[in-house]
């Protein structure tokens, strides 16, 4: 049985991780015909349904930080879930960064403690499912750069304390990749750049739009 998720609705094999329950209601209405709240349970807001093709797919918030992430996605193999996308949002940290910009992560560093407890010590690097990220990369075509992701226990961070390979840094991408590969799951990541090094933001209008952009590639390969 899972520890913390609570489904009210069947699960489908294919899963969008989202941090932000709010972004797992926004992807719902944008992804499904007839979204079914599947959990709500410690306000990690999750929706089940069948896209606009016709295909199975579940829309499931993992919370704040690699330690949340990692607890729901076994959560997620318990019931059923084969492989999975995390939609995200990053920290640009290279100088030409910019706010709206798409990174398919093609490897993540863990940079803080806690990737510790997913097996990876700090510096270590985990590789996303090749089979999604190139598919993701056909699906997104040029609107997306694929690049190397550093995961923090915390944010903000400076580019200068970051691994000099990372082009951008965030919460999870490396908890989500390394537990999927424990748990059997296919995993790989999308990220929005929705702040820079520095402190350009973007607003939530257009990263609404970025995430339904990426929400759309997200399904499209999880139908195939």
């Amino acid at each position: 049985m899972p520890t913390r998720l609570r489904p009210k609705a069947p699960l489908a094999a294919d899963a969008i991780l989202v941090g932000d329950p709010g972004r797992s209601l926004l992807l719902a209405q944008e992804l499904l015909e007839k979204p079914l709240m599947s959990n709500h349970a410690r306000g990690l807001w999750g929706y089940s349904g069948r896209t606009h093709a016709g295909d199975e797919l579940t829309i499931q918030a993992t919370g704040m930080g690699g330690p949340s992430a990692a607890v729901v996605l076994a959560d997620l193999a318990k019931l059923g879930v084969k492989r999975a996308v995390r939609v995200g949002t990053c920290t640009g940290l290279e100088p030409g960064s910019r706010p709206g910009e798409l990174l398919l992560v093609a490897e993540a560093l863990a940079a803080g403690g806690s990737a510790a407890a997913v097996g990876l010590a700090t510096g270590e690097a985990v590789p996303p499912d090749r089979v999604l990220l190139e598919r993701l990369r056909v699906e997104l075509g040029g609107e997306a750069r694929a690049v190397v992701v550093a995961s923090f226990d915390a944010l903000p961070v400076e580019a200068a304390t970051a691994p000099p390979a990372a082009a951008a840094a965030d919460m999870q991408t490396v908890a989500v990749l390394a537990r999927g590969r424990q748990l059997g799951i296919a995993v790989a990541a999308v990220l929005i750049v929705s702040e820079t090094g520095g402190g350009e933001a973007l607003a939530d209008e257009p990263l609404e739009a970025a995430a339904k952009r990426v929400g759309r590639a997200a399904s499209a390969v999880l139908s195939t």
